[in-house]
């Protein structure tokens, strides 16, 4: 699996700031709407109760949200990026400012795992990560997340 496999450049986004992790996770609910055709109040819930179980602040500015859906026929992924970090009860209570959340299809256990272990190995390049909070054009963060894989391939 690759990041350009579960990441369109159009679910990449760049926000000044989020007023709250629940805001936060209408954003993510929206875009995921808008660009995968996923229904906006049960990816908003989803993402909630997910949260409800711990958090998925990973630390390092870090979050990971994720939540598996009916419907879905593959694994879809959204991209933003907060100008402002976000208090996200992080396990490191570190803000958050790169978010990268997950929407599975709700029998994909192994396929959610492995983009979800795609994402944390992607996310835990310090240079990498350093790009991205340096960079404001979606366009450029799409490319920087999906070509990160390919150089660490060759």
């Amino acid at each position: 699996m690759r990041v350009n496999e579960i990441l369109v450049s159009r679910a990449v986004k760049v926000f000044p700031k989020a007023s709250s992790k629940k805001r936060l996770f209408c954003d993510l609910a929206q875009i995921a709407q808008d660009v995968h055709g996923v229904d906006y109040t049960t990816a908003f819930a989803a993402l909630q109760d997910r949260e409800g179980l711990g958090t998925t602040g990973v630390g390092d500015g870090i979050a990971l949200p994720h939540a598996r859906l009916p419907g879905l026929d593959q694994v879809h992924g959204v991209f933003v990026r907060l100008e402002t970090p976000l208090d996200f009860d992080a396990m490191d209570r570190k803000p958050v400012d790169l978010i990268f959340a997950l929407f599975a299809p709700e029998g994909a256990g192994v396929t959610h795992l492995k983009a979800l272990a795609l994402v944390s190995r992607t996310l835990r390049d310090p240079a990498l990560c350093t790009k991205l909070r340096a960079n404001s054009d979606p366009g450029l963060l799409y490319t920087l997340l999906t070509e990160s894989q390919a150089s660490q391939a060759a």
